[in-house]
């Protein structure tokens, strides 16, 4: 996948859906586009008589062809968008093909240095580790199946189908979202508990896994109580269920990692009471349609669903 202007067709559609009323954000997704190139395509190439695809089109071609300033503004215009929706220097250079990582950076620090706020979209630094000297207090889960018994295959990611699932606490323990991460793709799961009881987050992991069963063959947890329906989740879904070591959250990598994207969008002290879960939801997709470079700069979606 790489970068691409506006084409006469999609100038078409949006042509379409904008006589049609539709909302600048409907557009953009239909298109699979940023709702920031939707708007300003619209901005930029309308006629007096409104939008038309035709006059755009030319107008576009015409900017193109005469100014070379112009064609790196819309450049830039599209590493503005994709930075806004929290892609790295990387994944974006990666996806484009026609610009690097590094002269991003420095678009990004010459931006802050005018006061702009886009280094902020920039992934944070994780808190520094603290070694836990408490004993284990979190009671005992029985059936408990230990991570040393977990087959190999699981640890090479040669496989779709190995997942590992944690919890998401919301302000003075209000709430929490589960989160389900497949280790070969990065595919994220997320829905939102009211109570972080065991019963609640088995119910929200057998409903976000059931429509894709077949490509469940292992789940990886801590030891939280929160797990302790395991043997539930294990006879719904027809799969295995391990345990990771106590404090050992290296074990479970991805969703360590994919929780920390997560945070970005909701960070600690938030209040998931106030957060809907239509916006979970959008969480969920920006995740799976980031590039990757692990993917070749495919993204979850792509691979998991095995989308060309």
């Amino acid at each position: 996948m790489s970068y691409t202007h506006l084409s006469l067709g999609e100038r078409y559609q949006i042509y379409a859906l904008k006589g049609a009323k539709h909302s600048t954000k409907f557009i953009a997704d239909k298109l699979n586009r940023s709702p920031s190139t939707i708007s300003r395509e619209i901005r930029r190439n309308q006629s007096q008589r409104g939008y038309r695809a035709q006059f755009a089109n030319e107008q576009a071609t015409a900017r193109r062809a005469n100014n070379a300033y112009t064609i790196m503004s819309e450049v830039w215009g599209w590493v503005t968008d994709k930075l806004e929706e929290n892609w790295s220097p990387e994944q974006i250079a990666g996806v484009h093909g026609g610009i690097s990582h590094m002269s991003i950076y420095r678009y990004l620090w010459t931006d802050k240095r005018q006061g702009g706020g886009l280094w902020q979209h920039l992934r944070r630094k994780a808190k520094p580790y603290r070694q836990r000297l408490t004993n284990e207090t979190r009671g005992h889960i029985n059936d408990r199946v230990s991570i040393h018994n977990r087959p190999q295959v699981v640890e090479d990611r040669s496989r779709i189908g190995d997942w590992e699932a944690d919890t998401i606490i919301g302000q003075n323990h209000k709430q929490a979202i589960v989160t389900l991460v497949e280790r070969r793709t990065g595919l994220v799961k997320m829905r939102r508990v009211t109570k972080k009881t065991a019963h609640l987050v088995a119910e929200a992991m057998i409903d976000l896994l059931t429509p894709i069963r077949l490509q469940v063959k292992t789940i990886t947890s801590d030891n939280g109580k929160e797990f302790a329906d395991n043997k539930e989740i294990k006879q719904t879904l027809f799969s295995l269920f391990y345990f990771a070591d106590t404090y050992a959250s290296w074990q479970r990598g991805t969703n360590e990692n994919t929780n920390g994207l997560i945070r970005e969008y909701l960070p600690k002290g938030c209040d998931f009471r106030q957060v809907s879960n239509n916006e979970v939801q959008d969480i969920e997709d920006r995740l799976n349609n980031r590039p990757r470079k692990r993917l070749g700069f495919k993204t979850p979606n792509q691979v998991f669903y095995d989308i060309i």
